[in-house]
């Protein structure tokens, strides 16, 4: 009984002190840090995660202050972009000390693409485009089928061709609005009682089409499903990342 006492408590410190190591990971601790006002997150705006070079000693920061440095990455080091300002970036990675995410400054790192961080605020602002986009389930030229999609959901009729210029695709959409009926009816007294329900009602159609991928051209093929403001235009997504 005294052995099976003594193997249950060991068990209990094992697992307590692998959940103290866990905690303090510095990955979890950074996952609870809100971003500083004048910062964005890059992480998950990219189809793969944006990797970077360190070409000079970097001290690595708390904060975009740069202040209180962390410790440093050594010249060459790789690291992870995860947020950036207008003059440093958020990045993960081993500094000589150990695993850390922190800022550095964008002058001492090197990108394959040498207008990252342009690009990146680009794609920030296209990203914002349409996301209000889909949370209105509207489509816009520019857009991705997957972005039409995500905003409109699976449509109604696919078809697609392939010619000298590349493919092109028409996705046809049944739009539907719910229309208040009211019905009349008897309660359990035989009273009159007057109930409104709601119908799906179709109201308009609307082709998409796309090149390459992205939409070329929307066309209304039935009533007014895009409302009085006309096509609405997104810049094409971003190649490169």
């Amino acid at each position: 009984m005294k052995a099976h006492v003594l193997l249950l408590l060991a068990l209990l410190c094992t697992q307590a002190a692998h959940a103290q190591v866990v905690t303090s990971s510095p990955r979890n601790k950074s996952s609870l840090q809100s971003l500083e006002p004048g910062t964005f997150s890059v992480e998950g705006m990219t189809p793969k995660p944006v990797v970077l070079k360190v070409q000079i000693e970097a001290p690595v920061y708390p904060t975009s202050k740069f202040q209180r440095a962390l410790g440093s990455f050594a010249p060459g080091t790789l690291v992870t972009l995860v947020a950036m300002s207008d003059t440093a970036y958020r990045v993960r990675g081993r500094a000589r000390h150990g695993d850390v995410v922190g800022w550095i400054r964008q002058a001492e790192v090197l990108s394959a693409d040498p207008n990252l961080a342009a690009n990146l605020k680009k794609l920030l602002e296209r990203t914002r485009q349409v996301d209000e986009l889909i949370q209105k389930n509207q489509v816009a030229l520019g857009m991705t089928r997957q972005e039409v999609q995500a905003s409109l959901g699976k449509p109604s009729r696919t078809s697609a061709k392939i010619n000298a210029t590349g493919k092109e695709e028409k996705l046809e959409y049944s739009i539907y609005e719910r229309v208040p009926q009211t019905t009349t009816g008897r309660d359990g007294f035989g009273n009159l009682v007057q109930t409104v329900i709601y119908v799906k009602v179709e109201v308009g159609t609307l082709s998409v089409n796309f090149t390459d991928n992205v939409v070329s051209e929307i066309e209304e093929t039935k009533g007014n499903p895009l409302g009085g403001g006309g096509v609405q235009i997104v810049p094409p997504p971003l190649f490169g990342f």
